[in-house]
């Protein structure tokens, strides 16, 4: 539905002070068909990537702790995070130390992905397989 927030980043919204912080807070915008997806390095906490591939209107997210690899046989863990909003595949900035997920992060990797399978089995079962 166009013009709605999808209900999934209600929880990005709350962890989040959009006065103090760069982050786009993501307009109303409905569902979408795209395949577009972002590597995110981030400098927070703890070093780490951030994966997040378009899937209805929104991108799931994943925290990438040891980075992607180009070798297929390597397997990453990787922790599933809130969605985020469509604005934030080219977010780029500097999130203030002391909110969610302070210090730097930049784009590091964007295109499209394909799926290899049901997207939704796979997100729930945490078996996603795709093509970048």
């Amino acid at each position: 539905m166009v013009g709605v927030v999808p209900a999934s980043l209600s929880t990005y919204r709350k962890k989040r002070d959009f006065a103090a912080s760069p982050e786009p807070k993501g307009r109303d915008m409905g569902g979408g068909d795209g395949h577009r997806f972002v590597i995110h390095k981030h400098w927070a906490t703890a070093d780490h990537y951030d994966l997040r591939l378009e899937v209805d209107g929104v991108l799931k997210s994943w925290a990438v702790p040891k980075g992607p690899s180009l070798n297929p046989a390597d397997k990453r863990y990787a922790a599933e995070t809130e969605d985020h909003p469509i604005e934030y595949i080219d977010f780029e900035g500097v999130i203030p130390e002391g909110e969610y997920g302070g210090g730097p992060m930049i784009v590091w990797d964007t295109g499209t992905w394909a799926p290899m399978g049901d997207v939704e089995e796979g997100i729930q079962t945490g078996d996603l397989k795709f093509r970048l």
